[in-house]
């Protein structure tokens, strides 16, 4: 029970340390979407990202902490289709391309455990094809001038400004990807050093009094012997 207790402190000190990074982004429709919770034994839990038509985006799960490292997995599309279902595992990456106009569903179940509770970080990465890129030519045209005495015109710094936004993206979604990897190993290494720790009193423990046993059981071989000689 003692053991059960710190296990649960320590998962809710990661959710915590995570949540204070992930929860600056912010959650609203359309947008990238990473999120740290904790998955209580025997529940399940759904969240809900809306996306456009005709757009494509990127699910990526990772079970952190829990027994087992492994969780339950479904995402169904806004008409009800169930376009991915996992069973008991601890990462999976799922694409859908094109999109549909509505709200997609993503569920966590961890209904097969009765005991463990489990750390679970997702990521909902929106690759919007439709507004976002009109509507950036859209504002840069109204700016541009018909003639400029700039060395670069305005398209070509907006091609490059756009280039480097989306390389930021990806160093961000990569290192957030880092962190909860290294989340989960620091957990895995914790839970290992307990066991290490505990399995290696025990034998030396048991190898101590097997010691004292024989010491014991030669000394009084030795007194039998002695008396018997008298």
């Amino acid at each position: 029970m003692l053991r059960m207790m710190n296990v649960s402190g320590e998962l809710c000190w990661l959710a915590c340390l995570i949540l204070t990074v992930d929860l600056t982004l912010g959650l609203g429709p359309y947008k990238d979407m990473e999120f740290t919770f904790l998955l209580s034994a025997g529940s399940t839990d759904c969240f809900y990202q809306t996306t456009a038509r005709n757009d494509s985006i990127e699910v990526e799960y990772q079970v952190i902490a829990g027994s087992g490292l492994d969780v339950g997995f479904v995402l169904v599309s806004p008409s009800g289709h169930r376009l991915a279902s996992d069973f008991r595992r601890s990462d999976a990456v799922h694409m859908v391309d094109p999109t549909e106009d509505g709200d997609y569903r993503l569920c966590f179940d961890n209904s097969f455990s009765k005991l463990s509770e489990k750390l679970v970080f997702f990521e909902v990465i929106m690759n919007r094809q439709s507004s976002s890129a009109h509507g950036g030519q859209k504002e840069w045209a109204d700016v541009a001038t018909p003639e400029s005495m700039v060395e670069y015109k305005l398209e070509d710094i907006r091609v490059r400004l756009d280039s480097v936004h989306q390389h930021l993206e990806k160093s961000r979604q990569v290192l957030t990807v880092l962190r909860t990897l290294e989340a989960r190993d620091r957990y895995l290494l914790e839970n290992n050093l307990w066991r290490v720790s505990f399995w290696s009193c025990l034998n030396v423990c048991v190898m101590l009094t097997v010691a004292v046993t024989q010491i014991y059981t030669l000394r009084r071989l030795f007194d039998v012997t002695t008396r018997a000689r008298r």
